[in-house]
């Protein structure tokens, strides 16, 4: 069945907070930490990638959070020549 523009179920990344990053880096390092001699070399490669991505966003966010907060305050647009 094809999805209609826009409807939830296109190619959209899923958005986590803060707390569901964190648990899903957690569960995937037990995950690599169980994975078996014989599992293939490119699953063992992309978890290795997820949670480098993960990881990284992870130190990102305190930072991001910050910026949002106390970030420089808004100046009001210069008013047009002609404007009411």
């Amino acid at each position: 069945m094809r999805s209609v523009h826009g409807q939830l179920s296109d190619n959209q990344p899923i958005r986590r907070s803060l707390e569901e990053k964190q648990r899903q880096l957690r569960d995937l390092k037990e995950t690599l930490a169980a994975m078996k001699a014989h599992t293939s070399p490119a699953l063992r490669e992309s978890v290795r990638k997820r949670i480098t991505q993960l990881e990284a966003e992870l130190a990102a966010a305190p930072v991001l959070k910050a910026a949002g907060r106390g970030g420089a305050p808004r100046t009001p647009r210069p008013a047009r020549p002609g404007a009411r």
